[in-house]
């Protein structure tokens, strides 16, 4: 969520974006340099960060009027207020005081079993809250000396704790503003949140074994590639993430060697800015032109339609699904019948059913003002304590108005023992109750329980403590909350690009929270969260794991490679679906879940280059002389093309295809190029699957490779026979029999955003 609104008139920052940084464009330098100088020489803390290593700039306490003023100045590609974005872990169930939920495990997803994989060392950057160096996993046992390339540092930090780095965290960086007196506030690299630490563990985690949450999901906890090495920026205070610091934190990275990125935040749906505003995609361009891969949440905005965020073409937009472990908490009704409730709870019922059951609407309070229906959600003041004093309390849970942790405070506060509560969606993602007896159960659930407490005198019922079930099917699911395309601002580029385990995820945690702690228990050294934040370092491991075998392969190598390589099916064998059932499309999974052995061995690869990012940015409305600014690798001939709309975003040599504004019986054509990763000499046949109503040619159907051709390239044409109802999608799969390369692709009849 931006600040803009609050930017004050007198001395809000402001960013000060001038473009590429070492371009053979020097006056970029010197009217840097001026415009710094100049704001200094009226006050000596007006500059708050300068960027100089991966692009130009700097962010600066600015009023309004000069900020309008600097805008106008030569070398100036955008000017704009410091927003702040947010963490993108799921808040809504966030309940007794949690300020953010998040977490790292490895799931189903994890890379090899040797904590070395062969190859090159790579360094993963993640910007976040920080970073708890204590924690084991981030012990450095049996790693070797950090590699040469590494040119970063571990910033001594201002408070009185010592924060040291080793080989597994080879860097630490904070990024604290002064205040207004240009006075330091005592600043540090270490997590009070708890979401860095998760991401860390989560991404790069070294093997841990015997790791759970008070004995919950126990086993051992290790990154996607726990080989890897950390590096910490932390660009999260605790009013959110500044964009501000995002840029510097990019600017440092780029300088510092990292070979992949990893963003578990960025703004809400509905907030998102135009590229010359946009912290991350200014950050994420420079550092992917650098060679470095740039992973980010897609956001927990869903399950509505055009929520994705972090939708630049350049970086690799991660969607949440769950994993095959589920958090049983039982009900047990008279006469033993069993509910499988879910959630997380630690209570201390006895397994006979003696306690009495009564739901919230009966429970209602004599207070004229309280509805029944208000009683039924439990919400605040709405409960009789004589009524629900001794009993466990069934409540709806959703109206959406209040939260899980003022109806569970509203049955507590009145007497309370137990609490069940109906909500489709939190039985999905294992809300923590900690020691109070507690479960979320389904609506179809609710009517068994509602129709035994109708039929019955004096219904009673025990909730008992929650055990971790293995291996459980349907899985993955796509998370509700996981953000959804279609892009907001093309229908030319499908997003999100990959889906990744995001739910109810076991990952480090600081050693310190005792908020997160059960009662009588220490505090927990891990954690269960749920969000994108979780599933983005997933597949940030497993993108350094490619980078490790293929050191020579481009940041966009190394996305086609997992998402031509994704899995679309689930353990039972059928296509992946929605928690409501439906089955999944690429707006939900993009090319589908990420597969960390597949990706090592794509066969094929689609190579987007510099040139295809920059006419992204002519069909966005930028004019050949700000493209020069924005990157010093613009070829001399480049020129944005006259009709250059949306439209030709569909030609950008990505992994996945997207066309809109289709009309009846029109022909489109996209054009893609390949290049062959695999063996030598291979002939590649085409395969199509394509909804009714859509006919779908691949030109040529038949690629050989050899010796000399490693590139070639096809067309696609697509023609639908009536204007279609609705968005169609479908996908084309490239085989020589030991590797499949599959795209999805979606033909739309909107052309811009919904």
């Amino acid at each position: 969520e931006t600040n803009a609104v609050s930017q004050e008139k007198n001395n809000g920052v402001y960013i000060v974006y001038m473009g590429a940084a070492d371009s053979s464009n020097d006056g970029t330098k010197n009217q840097q340099a001026e415009l710094m100088s100049s704001l200094i020489k009226r006050k000596k803390d007006a500059v708050v960060h300068s960027y100089n290593n991966g692009f130009s700039g700097f962010a600066a306490r600015l009023s309004e009027a000069e900020a309008k003023s600097i805008a106008q100045k030569p070398g100036v590609i955008s000017v704009f207020p410091d927003p702040i974005l947010q963490l993108h872990t799921t808040r809504s169930w966030d309940f007794l005081q949690y300020q953010t939920e998040v977490e790292i495990s490895s799931g189903p997803i994890s890379g090899s079993d040797n904590a070395s994989p062969k190859g090159v060392d790579t360094i993963i950057g993640i910007l976040d809250t920080g970073i708890w160096p204590e924690s084991e996993s981030f012990s450095d046992n049996d790693m070797s000396e950090v590699p040469s390339k590494w040119k970063g540092t571990c910033m001594e930090s201002h408070d009185s704790t010592s924060f040291k780095c080793n080989k597994k965290l080879v860097g630490a960086r904070f990024y604290d503003d002064s205040d207004e007196d240009g006075v330091r506030p005592s600043g540090s690299a270490r997590d009070e949140n708890g979401h860095g630490t998760h991401v860390a563990s989560t991404a790069a985690g070294s093997p841990i074994s015997g790791a759970s949450y008070y004995g919950l999901a126990s086993g051992t906890a290790k990154g996607g590639s726990p080989g890897s090495r950390i590096a910490m920026y932390r660009v999260c205070m605790t009013d959110g993430c500044h964009g501000s610091a995002i840029m510097k934190a990019f600017d440092d990275a780029i300088a510092d060697g990292v070979d992949v990125l990893s963003l578990s935040l960025g703004s809400s749906s509905g907030l998102e800015v135009e590229f010359s505003s946009d912290p991350i995609a200014i950050g994420a361009f420079h550092a992917v032109e650098k060679g470095i891969l740039v992973s980010c949440s897609a956001g927990n905005d869903g399950p509505g339609p055009a929520t994705v965020v972090n939708v630049a073409p350049w970086i690799l937009t991660v969607a949440a699904t769950t994993i095959d472990r589920d958090f049983e908490t039982d009900i047990v009704l008279g006469g033993n019948k069993l509910i499988k409730g879910g959630g997380i709870s630690f209570g201390n019922l006895t397994k006979s059913p003696v306690y009495p059951l009564i739901s919230g609407d009966l429970a209602k309070s004599g207070n004229t003002d309280v509805s029944e229906k208000n009683a039924r959600y439990c919400n605040p003041n709405s409960l009789d304590g004589t009524k629900v004093k001794g009993k466990i309390v069934l409540c709806d849970n959703r109206d959406g108005y209040y939260s899980l942790t003022e109806k569970l405070t509203e049955v507590k506060s009145k007497g309370g023992i137990g609490f069940i509560v109906v909500d489709d969606n939190a039985r999905t993602v294992a809300p923590k109750f900690k020691s109070f007896p507690a479960a979320v159960v389904t609506e179809k659930d609710s009517n068994e329980i509602l129709s035994y407490i109708n039929s019955t005198k004096k219904p009673v019922a025990s909730v008992l403590p929650t055990v971790t079930i293995a291996n459980y099917k349907p899985a993955p699911l796509v998370a509700y909350f996981s953000s959804r395309g279609p892009t907001y601002n093309t229908h030319n580029l499908l997003k999100p690009d990959i889906t990744a385990p995001g739910v109810a995820i076991l990952a480090a945690w600081p050693g310190n929270d005792t908020n997160e702690a059960v009662a009588g228990q220490a505090p927990p050294l891990y954690n269960i969260i749920s969000g994108t934040s979780m599933s983005c370092p997933h597949v940030s491991g497993i993108a350094a794991l490619v980078k490790a075998q293929n050191p020579s392969w481009s940041p966009s190598a190394i996305k086609s490679a997992i998402m031509t390589s994704a899995l679309q099916t689930n353990n039972l064998k059928s296509p992946i679906t929605t928690v409501s059932g439906s089955v999944a499309t690429p707006y939900d999974i993009g090319a589908g879940e990420a597969s960390p052995s597949l990706a090592l061995n794509p066969g094929l690869v689609y190579e987007t280059n510099t040139a295809d990012y920059l006419q992204y940015l002519c069909s966005v409305g930028y004019d050949k002389s700000k493209i020069k600014l924005i990157s010093n690798t613009v070829p001399n001939d480049f020129s944005c093309p006259t009709n250059s709309s949306s439209e030709s975003v569909s030609q950008m040599n990505y992994p996945s295809i997207a066309v809109s504004n289709i009309k009846e019986n029109e022909i489109k054509k996209v054009t893609r190029t390949v290049t062959n990763v695999g063996q030598e000499d291979a002939t590649y046949t085409a395969s199509i699957k394509a909804p009714v109503g859509l006919e779908v040619q691949v030109t040529p159907n038949k690629l050989v490779f050899t010796n000399n051709s490693k590139k070639l390239s096809y067309e696609v044409s697509f023609k639908a026979s009536s204007k279609p109802k609705e968005d169609l999608f479908g996908s084309i799969t490239w085989t020589n029999g030991k590797y499949k390369v599959r795209s999805p692709f979606v033909v739309s009849t909107n052309s811009q955003g919904v």
